[in-house]
């Protein structure tokens, strides 16, 4: 009879691969951050020191051959996330006296990308993800090769939205292959993690994940990425300050819903990119009016016209309002976003009105 694939043996084979820089064995060192497993295929997620990973690389495939000798297995994948062992101090002397810190090295462009969008909110529930992955259809449909990152480490969505579909694979060289559906190239968190696992990770481990969903996917898999669209997760923190230091971004999409709560923070988010030097593109106003389907009745759920009035407070353009309407929300749930579920729909029609002036703004 064959012995079911749990965790407990995955872990089990994981004790005998030696951790390269504690001499002791993998698990027992605590590198092991997360153990998925889902129809015989295995996720590792390791942590490792930044300036350790050349080695860890190495002990990552001797998880992956422990692990790939149990029964039941049919593949086994690692990921290395950065982040330094709790105490272990930084070995660069700390600056002198009224001396600015060492500048962190300049963004560098991904390969094969040609231009990275942002779209952000600064807070949640305002439908982000949602106008995220119907841009990215959008401007898939103006003939561009699209690619979608999710940066929302805690709560990933973008697998939903865009269809289950195919797990990514990983490329000879190691590279994550990104999820395709509906032509879209898309990686995020919860294509790694099982979608009802929580991922509990301090700011060092959600830096590292963050830098391997943009450097460690193969993006020009199948040729260059004319725009990469990154959903950012709310707020400004991590995950925020990592994608700006570590790759340079074309420009910004602020998504605001009309009520002062949610404007509050959309306005810090603009602050935020204001500050490093990010262009925002402008800002859509989303739920901006419910539309009954039954009698055709306008209803200003949320108040109405509060992100138009902020971006022109701000002088930056408004890309367009897209309404409160509960098509929207089904058609994500069901994986196939609005813009290609029904294209001919006036909603559809204004998502397409916002891809193109985004696209005109970055010569797309």
């Amino acid at each position: 009879m064959l012995r079911p694939l749990t965790e407990k043996r995955v872990r089990d084979a994981l004790s005998t691969v030696l951790h390269p820089l504690t001499g002791g064995d993998i698990v027992a060192s605590g590198a092991v951050e997360h153990i998925g497993i889902k129809d015989g295929n295995v996720t590792l997620i390791l942590k490792t020191d930044p300036q350790a990973r050349e080695v860890m690389e190495k002990a990552a495939k001797g998880c992956e051959t422990a692990v790939s000798a149990l029964s039941g297995v049919k593949s086994v994948r690692t990921v290395l996330t950065a982040h330094r062992p709790t105490g272990e101090a930084d070995n660069r002397p700390p600056p002198a006296m009224g001396m600015k810190p060492p500048a962190p090295p300049p963004p560098e462009r991904l390969e094969g990308v040609r231009t990275i969008i942002a779209v952000a909110s600064g807070k949640g529930g305002v439908g982000k993800s949602t106008t995220a992955v119907n841009l990215a259809c959008a401007l898939k449909q103006r003939g561009l090769n699209v690619g979608v990152l999710d940066a929302d480490i805690y709560g990933p969505s973008i697998p939903k939205m865009l269809g289950a579909g195919e797990k990514p694979g990983f490329t000879k060289n190691d590279r994550i292959e990104p999820a395709v559906r509906h032509g879209i190239r898309a990686i995020s968190m919860g294509h790694l993690v099982p979608e009802d696992r929580a991922t509990i990770w301090r700011g060092p481990m959600v830096i590292g994940a963050v830098q391997q969903l943009l450097k460690g996917v193969a993006w020009d898999i199948d040729g260059d990425l004319d725009v990469l669209v990154v959903d950012l997760p709310p707020g400004t923190g991590d995950a925020q300050l990592t994608l700006v230091q570590t790759v340079p971004i074309d420009g910004v999409v602020l998504v605001s819903t009309p009520q002062d709560i949610a404007l509050i923070d959309a306005r810090k988010a603009y602050d935020m990119f204001d500050q490093v030097g990010i262009p925002v593109l402008g800002m859509i106003e989303n739920m901006s009016q419910f539309v009954c389907p039954d009698c055709g009745s306008k209803h200003d759920i949320f108040g109405h016209g509060g992100a138009v009035a902020t971006a022109k407070e701000k002088g930056i353009e408004v890309l367009g309002e897209i309404p409160l309407a509960p098509v929207i929300m089904r058609r994500a749930e069901t994986g196939t976003p609005i813009v290609l579920a029904d294209p001919g729909s006036e909603i559809a029609a204004r998502y397409g009105e916002i891809a193109g002036r985004i696209a005109e703004q970055i010569d797309a």
